[in-house]
């Protein structure tokens, strides 16, 4: 069995060693953080809304994205949530829902009574909306921890809270998914900042995520369980990941007090700051290295696009390490 050693256990390591155990690797993971899903998966929405996502992206992000949420069911079952996406605007910036239903498909018009029966707890307080009903979410950290679970039920190795590989003789390939680590090491590669926070209530229950929209600062809330929001995201061209700024956490807390007036008596339970990798073009690449392949540039896609470059790279992988096979060499694999 070919051994492949994983630089880093965020959404696009993990994915990238499911897709490769899958295909009869023998997989290792490395991470200098002490559990997986640490970094910018750790902060991350997790919804899987290829449709909504094409309003700022490529047309790429729609077709790389659209069998993530059947990848993730399969690779983790139960793991998904498939009641849709729903876009809102308060009634002064009505005509954000006009210009985003310019720039995207997969969706129908919503009226006041349709807005009641996705969300019965948003009732009378939107006219207009726009649904997106073959868009789902999922729950990053669980989703995370319950993949590297089943990972290492099928043999893979963790090695987490350490910088130092295992014996690099032993591996075909080294596949590099760091995430941030690899800007300034890869061309074109840059940070971007993004602020999320978590709210407890329980006067509000949102049944799928409610993405609102603001000509400066549009946000999206993904429900969690026990009562907690998940409330995102700025995007920042910088590359600080220090702490979330107040003026970032007033403007989060104002859009959704817009949303609805229970926010006002939310308990803020999590505040977060997470680095995205993104190259100008803000897709994702597989990049060719010294030692293997480097997934790069996820951006605010990662748990939309990860299966897509998991694929894309064990294809890769699979293609050259065939062209390496020579009749006197069946036993051995390089990647050159």
């Amino acid at each position: 069995m070919v051994g492949i050693l994983i630089r880093g256990a965020g959404v696009a390591g993990l994915a990238t060693a499911h897709e490769l155990a899958e295909r009869g690797f023998n997989v290792e993971i490395i991470d200098r953080a002490g559990a997986v899903g640490q970094g910018a998966s750790h902060f991350a929405g997790g919804m899987l809304a290829p449709f909504c996502e094409r309003e700022t992206a490529g047309e790429a992000v729609l077709t790389l994205g659209l069998q993530a949420a059947d990848w993730w069911e399969a690779a983790v079952p139960e793991s998904v949530t498939r009641q849709g996406t729903l876009v809102l605007a308060p009634g002064r910036d009505v005509n954000e829902l006009s210009r985003f239903a310019a720039r995207t498909t997969g969706f129908e018009w919503v009226d006041e009574a349709g807005i009641a029966a996705l969300e019965p707890d948003l009732r009378g307080r939107f006219r207009r909306g726009l649904f997106f009903a073959d868009e789902a979410h999922l729950d990053p950290r669980t989703t995370l921890a319950d993949l590297a679970r089943r990972l290492h039920e099928r043999g893979a190795r963790f090695h987490l809270d350490t910088v130092a590989p295992p014996d690099r003789r032993s591996h075909a390939a080294v596949i590099d998914c760091t995430g941030p680590q690899a800007i300034g090491k890869l061309a074109g590669l840059r940070g971007i900042r993004g602020e999320m926070l978590v709210v407890e209530t329980f006067e509000l229950h949102l049944r799928r995520p409610v993405r609102l929209l603001h000509p400066r600062y549009p946000i999206y809330l993904v429900p969690r369980s026990n009562g907690r929001v998940m409330i995102g995201a700025t995007m920042l061209e910088t590359e600080d990941d220090g702490a979330i700024s107040v003026q970032s956490l007033m403007e989060l807390l104002n859009v959704a007090y817009a949303l609805h007036p229970a926010f006002a008596k939310a308990r803020l339970v999590e505040t977060g700051v997470g680095l995205r990798p993104a190259f100008p073009d803000n897709l994702p690449r597989v990049v060719e290295t010294d030692e293997g392949l480097a997934i790069a540039g996820m951006h605010r896609h990662g748990f939309l696009l990860a299966p897509a470059m998991a694929r894309q790279t064990a294809d890769l992988l699979l293609k050259r390490l065939e062209g390496d096979r020579t009749p006197s060499d069946n036993n051995r694999r390089t990647f050159r």
